[in-house]
């Protein structure tokens, strides 16, 4: 292999071959570990007085935080919405939304330089059906899976990155459709300081109220307003072609 060979090689494959150097370090050292509710409540006190009196610091590494963790596909993205909003208040639907779309573009941008035109060249690739989607409404269809919590992020931002939406397009839909769900859970995260006083404890399944449940319904119930707005659109132009 010739050197340009090799620079082309590292220039491809060397941003995916960091974040999962970075994930087995997360993995190795225990720091994924720390990524939960029982964390958040037992240092809560100590966190929130360290975001009071250093609130710019405490934003920037949260958002610094929330980038690595999606970067690295460590599971952790919902603790930190909610940790949003318990540290920041009604500021941590912000800083949720900008961490996850940041590491989530820094996922897209990876796979679309390493994998993206040799798996688009495949005959018969699995993700033909995907692209196809894609190609015919990249902003709605990326849009839609955005605002189903459903979908997992990482697939999502891989898939992204394959079919090489253009950054742009990304952006814009990631922005608009995960806003939803982070303002959610970053509300609900601002009431975990109440279950947390109380002393017992706090997990995923405790927080399984109609405050919680409802707003994810209605997310799922916003996603499908793309695909039927198109499905409406598309009768309404057909019958106008058959008259002509």
């Amino acid at each position: 292999m010739t050197p340009d060979q090799s620079l082309a090689w590292l220039r491809r494959f060397g941003p995916l071959a960091v974040l999962a150097l970075l994930l087995v370090a997360a993995l190795a050292s225990g720091v994924a570990g720390k990524l939960s509710l029982e964390t958040l409540q037992a240092e809560g006190e100590a966190l929130q007085a360290f975001a009071h009196h250093h609130p710019l610091q405490c934003a920037v590494a949260f958002v610094l935080i929330y980038v690595a963790t999606v970067s690295v596909s460590l599971p952790g993205a919902l603790i930190l919405s909610l940790s949003s909003g318990f540290l920041f208040g009604p500021l941590g639907g912000f800083l949720a939304l900008t961490g996850v779309t940041g590491g989530s573009t820094v996922v897209y941008a990876a796979c679309r330089t390493a994998f993206g035109d040799f798996l688009r060249r495949r005959p018969g690739a699995l993700l033909t059906r995907i692209e196809e989607g894609f190609r015919a409404d990249a902003f709605s269809y990326l849009l839609t899976l955005r605002l189903i919590p459903a979908f997992p992020l990482l697939l999502v931002n891989v898939a992204s990155g394959l079919m090489k939406i253009p950054l742009r397009t990304y952006l814009l839909a990631s922005v608009l459709g995960m806003a939803p769900s982070s303002f959610v859970y970053a509300g609900i995260g601002s009431g975990l300081g109440h279950l947390f006083a109380e002393g017992d404890p706090v997990t995923l399944a405790t927080l399984a109220s109609p405050r919680i449940y409802l707003p994810i319904i209605g997310l799922g119930v916003l996603a499908l307003l793309p695909p039927l707005w198109k499905a409406a659109r598309r009768r309404r132009v057909a019958p106008a072609a058959d008259v002509k």
